[in-house]
């Protein structure tokens, strides 16, 4: 059985900003007595635009930032890093790493009626094919289409989600989607999640929209009781928060994204990220 140190350390997640801040939410939310690190790599989001060498760079130097706090198990909360990076950072370090990608896929191919699975994501992300490809590897007969959505993040970003301005693009952006009558849409970006009032006016209310964020929470419960390294205390965990720069709207995205105001941040300068 692993000694109580290690069981008191926190969970690291990553994103490369921060969206990932929603699943941090769910976390909190499924195992409130644990500690979370989160490292957000603002100097350099976003991700979804990056070649598939730099996000696997940026997401191996992210894990080492988490690795300098000692956390217990990596959560890589970005999509674009859990579609390239898996593989390498699984291969190089030796604690326990759970991506958003997989949890997802494997919801939407269970959830799925008509076997007709929408996508919706960075750029990046959607050039990776890993979502067709891992939600088939869950459901052979599934069909996948995939749409990327660049402008959901700029206008999450700015609270605009519940807007007029928002349902339009929305409309647009899922024109394919619906065309193709996929009844199960995996909202691949931690973003995402805060569009899902809009998205549901969009598809309507027989289209089941999959919270990456919250089947990421119940994968990292599962691990942690597989692996007898759950917090065997009762207190609430306690919650740290690094950024690698401060954007100037950072207070008002962050309180958009967990619903509570951040009260210490920590600044992680380029000579420590690594």
């Amino acid at each position: 059985m692993p000694n109580q140190n290690k069981r008191s350390r926190a969970i690291g997640v990553f994103d490369s900003g921060l969206g990932g801040l929603t699943v941090v939410k769910e976390l909190i939310r499924q195992l409130p007595n644990e500690h979370i690190v989160y490292f957000g790599d603002t100097a350099r989001v976003p991700y979804g635009t990056k070649s598939k060498e730099a996000i696997i760079r940026f997401s191996r130097e992210n894990t080492q930032v988490l690795l300098k706090n000692r956390v217990k198990l990596v959560v890589v909360a970005c999509n674009s890093c859990s579609s390239y990076a898996m593989r390498t950072l699984r291969k190089e370090f030796k604690i326990p790493i759970v991506g958003v990608l997989v949890p997802g896929a494997r919801k939407a191919a269970g959830v799925s009626r008509n076997n007709r699975v929408g996508v919706l994501a960075t750029s990046a992300t959607i050039a990776s094919g890993q979502y067709p490809k891992t939600v088939r590897r869950f459901n052979k007969k599934a069909q996948v289409i995939s749409q990327a959505c660049p402008l959901f993040v700029p206008i999450v970003e700015e609270g605009w989600f519940n807007k007029s301005s928002a349902l339009t693009i929305a409309r647009e952006y899922l024109r394919p989607v619906r065309r193709f009558k996929a009844d199960t849409l995996i909202l691949g970006c931690t973003h995402y999640p805060l569009m899902k009032h809009t998205l549901a006016k969009v598809v309507g209310k027989n289209v089941a929209l999959i919270d990456s964020a919250y089947e990421v929470a119940n994968e990292v419960k599962k691990q942690l009781l597989d692996r007898e390294l759950l917090n065997a205390t009762k207190k609430k965990g306690k919650l740290k928060f690094l950024i690698s720069d401060k954007p100037q709207s950072f207070t008002k995205i962050a309180r958009t994204f967990l619903g509570f105001e951040l009260k210490q941040v920590q600044k992680v300068n380029g000579e420590s990220r690594v």
